[in-house]
């Protein structure tokens, strides 16, 4: 099963992701500037390198502004999601994790499960690049976790799981955050079908762009914002799907428990107690499927 990529952006040119970065950014000024954190990262600030860590430390009040301060949410909201989740799969007796375009998260380097195996999948220029700046850091990689470099334009994921000791007999949970909108649909539904038929236990959670036309004014002018930004920066946003028809293919895939996740529910969850203003946008989604 390819993951294929959306043709020839940076990582085909074997640069490491600016949004990989923005996100990290964001996650790290999280940590500067929310009280209570939604999602307590120690090695966020670190994960990011030297230079960019002082840049976000010298003026935290740049990702506090507008649209970026709901961006900043919605990055915290999905990773403590992505990781309640994987407790909730740990709870149920699940021993491996991949991220599916890891990026610079930092689950592994803070994993506090022994026994838990960890696999960060990426393009190798954006691994080489994270790997530099935990070095730099001093944050060494533990024996627990992987590395799986994956050109996405070329390389079969399963065998590159199955190549880095992933048992795929076994029941796997993976998280794929801020992946979906760079990749063509085929690429989505190729990946999301691998995951289907992997053994009861395993399961997903990914989030995705909605379609422009679901969205309201100001939520639609925010997504042309960044994907104006990230299309200018050589990476395309590509595929946005309706949350109702989204779930409905997910269940045809062979996935017998799926749950959409949206703003509402997701304030709720992690927002509702809050009296600093901290908001999502209306775009914000996130997806999580079981197989049964």
């Amino acid at each position: 099963m390819k993951q294929a990529s959306s043709g020839k952006g940076l990582l085909q040119q074997g640069v490491a992701s600016r949004s990989a970065l923005m996100v990290a950014m964001l996650r790290a000024a999280h940590q500067l500037l929310d009280t209570p954190l939604v999602f307590d990262d120690p090695l966020a600030l670190s994960v990011i390198g030297p230079d960019h860590e002082a840049t976000v430390r010298a003026a935290p009040e740049k990702f506090d502004t507008g649209v970026v301060r709901v961006l900043r949410a919605a990055m915290a909201v999905r990773s403590r999601f992505a990781e309640d989740e994987l407790a909730q799969a740990l709870r149920d007796g699940v021993r491996q994790y991949v991220l599916l375009g890891a990026g610079l998260d930092t689950y592994a380097y803070r994993n506090p499960v022994a026994d838990l195996r960890v696999f960060e999948v990426d393009h190798p220029a954006t691994q080489r690049w994270k790997r530099s700046f935990l070095e730099q850091a001093g944050v060494a990689a533990p024996a627990s976790m992987s590395y799986v470099p994956v050109d996405f334009e070329r390389d079969d994921l399963a065998e590159a799981l199955t190549a880095a000791g992933c048992r795929l007999d076994q029941p796997v949970f993976f998280s794929w955050l801020g992946v979906t909108l760079y990749l063509t649909n085929d690429a989505v539904f190729d990946t999301l079908a691998f995951v289907a038929g992997l053994p009861p236990g395993s399961g997903i959670v990914f989030d995705y762009g909605v379609v422009p036309e679901l969205l309201n004014p100001m939520e639609r002018m925010g997504m042309a914002y960044f994907a104006k930004k990230y299309e200018a920066e050589g990476e395309p946003w590509i595929s946005f799907f309706a949350p109702e028809v989204l779930a409905c293919e997910l269940r045809a895939l062979g996935f017998g428990d799926v749950s959409d996740h949206g703003a509402d529910q997701l304030r709720l969850r992690y927002l509702a107690s809050r009296n600093d203003g901290l908001q999502l946008g209306g775009g914000t989604r996130l997806m999580r499927a079981h197989v049964k």
